[in-house]
C-alpha cells in the first residue's frame, strides 16, 4: 500500500512539473544526429588552350597549376575525401557543340590516392574549350548529397566560352538546393572578365574569390581552402518552418536550424528562457540570387504580447554573399512577459518567459529573379546563464550628490585663486 501511494505521488508530481514547465521545445539535436562525414572536396581545373599562355613567373599556367596541385595533395590530412575534375582537357577540334561537353571527371571523390591524383594531374595538357557552367553542374553531381559542407574549388584562366549554361545561374541553382555546397573560385592572370564572372559564382554560393598572380599564390591559397573544408560544421542543421506570427510559431531549444525565407518576409520562432537565463540568436541569410543590395536582415526578440524586448544589427562582416544579425537579451525580474492578474497568487515555481524571435529581410530582387524557393536561412539559437553588466560607480542622489558637486566647485575654485595669485605675484617681481 506503502509502495503504490509513494508511486502514485511520483506520477502526480511528474505530471505537475510538466504543466508548469510547459511544452518541451523542438531540439535541433533531436532533429538531427551528429555526422562523422570527412571533408569532401572537389578541385575542378581549367585544361583549356589558354592555359598554355606562359605569364605566370616566367612559365605555363597549366605547369604552375600542376605544381600547386601537387604540393596540395601531399599535404592532405588523411581523412580529407579528394576528387578532381578537369575542363576543356580532351577535345582538339574545333566543333565547339562537342568541345564545351569537354569535362571529365580524373580522380573520383574518395580516400586520397597521393600518387595516383598527382599523376593524373601531371599528364594533363591544355587543349580544349572552356565550359565553367557544365563543369560546376557535373562537379556537384560528384560530390553527391552528404549532410556536411561540401566545397568545390575552381581554377580558371578565362570565362566560360560555351554558356549556357551559364555558370553564375548554375551556382545560384546549385545555392538554391541548400547551403551545404560552396564554390571557391582561383583566377590565374585573370581580366575584368574573368574577375566578374568568378566574382558571381563564389558570391552566390558563400564562396570566395582570390587572384593568384604567382606559383605560390596559388599554392598557398588552394591550401587554405582545402583546409577550410574542415572547418565546417559536423551536423546537419534542423529543418524548421517558421510562421506569419508568434502564438503558432515553434518553440526551438538551443540549437542550429535552417528555413528559408522568401523577399520582404517575416518569420517568426520561439524560444523558452528562464529567469536569470541570457537569449543568444543569430540569424544568416544567404543571397543566392541577385538582389539589390541597399537592404539588410533584422532580428528581433518581442513578447508575447508584442512588446519588442531587444534588437539585433546587422554583422557587418563586409561580405555581400551573405547577411548577418544578432543580439542578446537576459530574462530578468522586470521583464517578466507574462500576462498574470494581480490579484492572483504568487507563484511558487518562477515564470517561463517565451521570447518570440523575428527574422524580417528588406530585400528586394532584381528584375527577372525568381522569388521561390525562398532564400536560404540559418538561425542559431542558444541559453545561457546571464551575464549581468558591472554597475557604475554610485555619486548619491538628491542632497548627499548636491554637497559633493558644492564641495568639489569650492576646492576646484579655491586652488584655482591661489594659483593665480601666485603667478601675479612672480610676474611682477620679475
Amino acid at each position: 500500500m506503502i509502495n503504490k501511494r509513494w508511486s502514485s505521488a511520483v506520477l502526480l508530481g511528474l505530471l505537475a512539473a510538466t504543466t508548469l514547465a510547459g511544452p518541451v521545445p523542438a531540439s535541433a539535436d533531436d532533429r538531427a544526429e551528429p555526422i562523422a562525414e570527412p571533408p569532401r572536396v572537389q578541385l575542378v581545373l581549367d585544361v583549356s588552350g589558354s592555359m598554355r599562355a606562359t605569364d605566370i613567373d616566367g612559365r605555363s599556367r597549366i605547369s604552375v597549376a600542376q605544381q600547386a596541385f601537387g604540393e596540395v595533395v601531399d599535404a592532405l590530412p588523411d581523412e580529407t575525401q579528394l576528387g578532381i575534375r578537369v575542363l576543356g582537357a580532351t577535345y582538339r577540334g574545333k566543333d565547339k557543340q562537342q568541345g564545351c561537353l569537354d569535362t571529365q571527371q580524373i580522380v573520383p571523390v574518395g580516400p586520397v590516392d597521393r600518387e595516383a591524383a598527382k599523376a593524373a594531374v601531371a599528364t594533363l595538357r591544355p587543349t580544349g574549350f572552356t565550359p565553367v557552367g557544365l563543369a560546376l553542374r557535373e562537379a556537384a553531381k560528384d560530390l553527391g548529397t552528404g549532410s556536411t559542407a561540401r566545397r568545390i574549388v575552381l581554377i580558371t584562366d578565362g570565362e566560360d566560352t560555351c554558356a549556357p549554361p551559364d555558370p553564375c545561374q548554375v551556382a545560384r541553382e546549385l545555392a538554391a538546393q541548400g547551403t551545404t555546397l560552396v564554390v571557391d573560385t582561383l583566377g590565374l592572370a585573370p581580366d575584368e572578365k574573368v574577375r566578374k564572372q568568378l566574382l558571381c559564382i563564389a558570391a552566390a554560393t558563400g564562396g570566395t574569390y582570390t587572384a593568384a598572380n604567382s606559383a605560390s599564390d596559388l599554392t598557398d591559397r588552394l591550401k587554405q581552402l582545402v583546409d577550410r573544408a574542415r572547418d565546417t560544421y559536423a551536423t546537419t542543421p534542423a529543418k524548421v518552418d517558421g510562421t506569419e506570427a508568434c502564438p503558432d510559431a515553434p518553440l526551438l531549444a538551443p540549437g542550429i536550424y535552417t528555413d528559408r525565407e522568401t523577399f520582404s518576409e517575416h518569420r517568426w520562432y520561439r524560444v523558452p528562457v528562464q529567469p536569470g537565463q541570457e537569449l543568444r540568436a543569430s540569424v544568416s541569410v544567404a543571397l543566392d540570387r541577385p538582389v539589390n543590395l541597399d537592404y539588410g536582415v533584422l532580428l528581433r526578440a518581442t513578447a508575447a504580447d508584442g512588446r519588442e524586448l531587444v534588437r539585433g544589427v546587422d554583422a557587418g562582416s563586409g561580405r555581400t554573399d551573405v547577411i548577418s544579425a544578432g543580439l542578446r537579451w537576459s530574462a530578468g525580474a522586470d521583464d517578466e512577459t507574462d500576462e498574470r492578474d494581480a490579484d492572483a497568487p504568487t507563484p511558487t515555481t518562477p515564470a517561463v518567459t517565451t521570447v518570440c524571435l523575428v527574422v524580417s529581410n528588406m530585400f528586394a530582387p532584381q528584375p527577372g529573379t525568381a522569388k521561390n524557393p525562398g532564400m536560404p536561412v540559418e538561425l542559431t539559437v542558444d541559453v545561457v546563464a546571464a551575464s549581468p553588466t558591472p554597475d557604475g560607480p554610485d555619486l548619491g542622489r538628491g542632497w548627499v550628490l548636491l554637497l559633493l558637486l558644492t564641495v568639489a566647485g569650492l576646492l576646484t575654485g579655491l586652488v584655482a585663486g591661489w594659483l593665480t595669485r601666485w603667478w601675479v605675484a612672480t610676474w611682477r617681481e620679475n
